[in-house]
C-alpha cells in the first residue's frame, strides 16, 4: 500500500508516523511544499512550543473548540491529552503543566518536539519530500496526485493536512475533487482600538477580565494585555476565536465591552466600593485600585468618568459610585480592524465536517481520502488546543488510512 500524505506541519508527521507505525509494510510519502517543515511548531508559543493543554476529559477538552466540539468528542475517544503525552514521553520529550494547564516540553525549546517528530518519522521509514507541492488530486482509488506541474504521484490513499487557507481560493483543489468547504476566515487575532486612549496603557496586563461582543451572547474570560494597537492576551485571543465568523460578518467593526472585575456582580462592586469610603476615606482614590487592578488602569477608569484626580475616598458620592460601577464592568471601546497574533495563523472554516467521519477521517464522498489538522473546520482557543487537534486527528488518520 502507498500513502500520500500532503503537507509537512504537526499533523502531517503525525499521521505519517501513525501511518507507518500501524503497518510497517506500507510506503508512506510525505510532500511538503516549503524547504521547512514544522514551522509553526518552531515559532508556537514564544518559540517553546505550546503542546497541548493539561485537560484531560474529552468533553471538557472539546468544550475548547469553536469549531469542530461535537466531532472532537468522539475523536478524542480515541486519542486525546494522554495520548499526547504519553506518545512524546515514550520517545524522551517529558512535558511540564503551568499553571494555566498549558503544556511545553520541560526543555522549553520547540526544537525538542520538532527533533522527536523528525526522528519519528526517519526511524519509522517514513520518506519526507520538500520543497514539493502538491497542486491537484485526481480520484482513486488509485489517486493521482500531481506534484509541482509536471510529475504525478499513484497512490492508494491520500492524507491532506495542509493547514489553515486563508482564502477559499486555496481549498479550490479539493473543491474540484468534490469535498465540501466551508469559506476560510481569521481566527485567533489581536483587537485593534485606533485612537482609543486605552492604548496609552501599552505595556499593562490585567489578571482577570471579561470581554463581551456588544449585542451578542460572545464573551471571554481571562488575562488581557493592552497593547499600542489594542487589546491582546487570552482574553482577546479566546473572543476572536468565539466570535470569528460574526467579527468577519462586522468587517472586524464593532463595540467591546470589558468587564475589568471578571465577572463581579453590581451588588457586589457596590459593596467594594462602599468600602473605600468607609475604611480608606482619607486615602486619594486614584491610590486605591479594587478587584487587584493595576494602578495604572484604576486611574485610567477614574478619569474616564470625570473624577477630579485629588478626591478622597471619603468625599464619593453615589453618583460617584455608579459611575464606577458601570465604567468597572461595562467599558465600553470601539474595535477597528485586527493583527495576527505573532505569526501563528489559525483559520475558522475548512472541511466540512459533516462530510468526514471523526472516527476514521476519511471522507464520506471520496472514499480513500483522509484529513488531519487545520485543514478540516476546527479551531481551538489559545492554551495548545490546535496542537491537541492536530494529534489527534494526524494519529487517527494515520491508523485509519491503513486500516480502511
Amino acid at each position: 500500500m502507498r500513502i500520500v500524505v500532503i503537507g509537512g506541519g504537526a499533523a502531517g508527521y503525525f499521521a505519517a508516523i501513525h501511518a507507518r507505525t500501524t503497518d510497517p509494510t506500507a510506503e508512506v510519502f510525505l510532500f511538503e511544499r516549503t524547504r521547512t517543515p514544522l514551522a509553526k511548531v518552531r515559532i508556537s508559543g514564544g518559540g517553546r512550543c505550546n503542546v497541548t493543554h493539561d485537560e484531560r476529559g474529552s468533553r471538557r477538552l472539546a468544550a475548547n473548540y469553536p469549531r469542530g466540539e461535537r466531532f472532537l468528542r468522539k475523536a478524542f475517544q480515541q486519542f486525546a491529552v494522554n495520548g499526547t503525552v504519553e506518545w512524546f514521553a515514550a520517545r524522551g520529550v517529558r512535558l511540564k503543566t503551568e499553571k494555566d494547564g498549558r503544556m511545553f516540553p520541560v526543555s522549553d525549546r520547540s526544537s525538542t518536539i520538532i527533533e522527536a517528530l523528525q526522528e519519528a518519522a526517519a526511524r519509522a521509514g517514513v520518506r519526507v519530500r520538500l520543497g514539493l507541492p502538491v497542486t491537484h488530486i485526481r480520484a482513486g482509488p488509485p489517486f493521482l496526485t500531481r506534484i509541482t506541474d509536471a510529475a504525478h504521484f499513484s497512490a492508494d490513499r491520500v492524507i491532506v493536512a495542509t493547514g489553515g487557507a486563508p482564502r477559499a481560493s486555496g481549498l479550490q483543489w479539493l473543491q474540484d475533487l468534490g469535498v465540501a468547504i466551508v469559506p476560510p476566515v481569521p481566527s485567533l487575532f489581536t483587537l485593534n482600538l485606533p485612537e482609543d486612549g486605552i492604548t496609552a496603557l501599552m505595556g499593562v496586563t490585567v489578571d482577570r477580565v471579561r470581554l463581551t461582543i456588544s449585542g451578542t451572547r460572545i464573551e471571554a474570560t481571562g488575562p488581557l494585555l493592552i497593547t499600542h494597537w489594542g487589546l491582546s492576551g487570552p482574553a482577546a485571543l479566546r473572543l476572536s476565536a468565539w466570535g470569528a465568523i460574526m467579527l468577519h460578518e462586522r468587517g472586524y467593526e464593532t463595540e467591546v465591552r470589558i468587564d475589568w472585575t471578571g465577572g463581579t456582580k453590581v451588588g457586589k462592586v457596590h459593596s467594594v466600593i462602599d468600602a473605600l469610603r468607609s475604611e480608606r476615606s482619607d486615602k486619594i482614590l486614584r491610590n486605591c485600585a479594587p478587584f487587584g487592578l493595576p494602578n495604572r488602569v484604576w486611574t485610567y477608569l477614574v478619569d474616564r468618568v470625570r473624577i477630579r484626580p485629588g478626591k478622597r475616598c471619603g468625599d464619593l458620592g453615589r453618583h460617584d459610585r455608579d459611575r464606577l460601577t458601570e465604567v468597572l464592568i461595562n467599558d465600553r471601546h470601539t474595535m477597528r480592524g485586527k493583527t495576527t497574533f505573532k505569526e501563528e495563523f489559525v483559520t475558522a472554516g475548512g472541511v466540512d465536517l459533516k462530510h468526514v467521519d471523526p472516527h476514521t477521517m476519511m471522507s464520506r464522498t471520496v472514499p480513500g481520502l483522509f484529513f488531519a489538522g487545520e485543514v478540516l473546520d476546527i479551531d481551538g482557543i489559545t492554551g495548545g488546543f490546535n496542537f491537541q487537534a492536530a494529534w489527534t486527528t494526524g494519529a487517527i488518520a494515520g491508523r485509519h488510512a491503513v486500516l480502511s
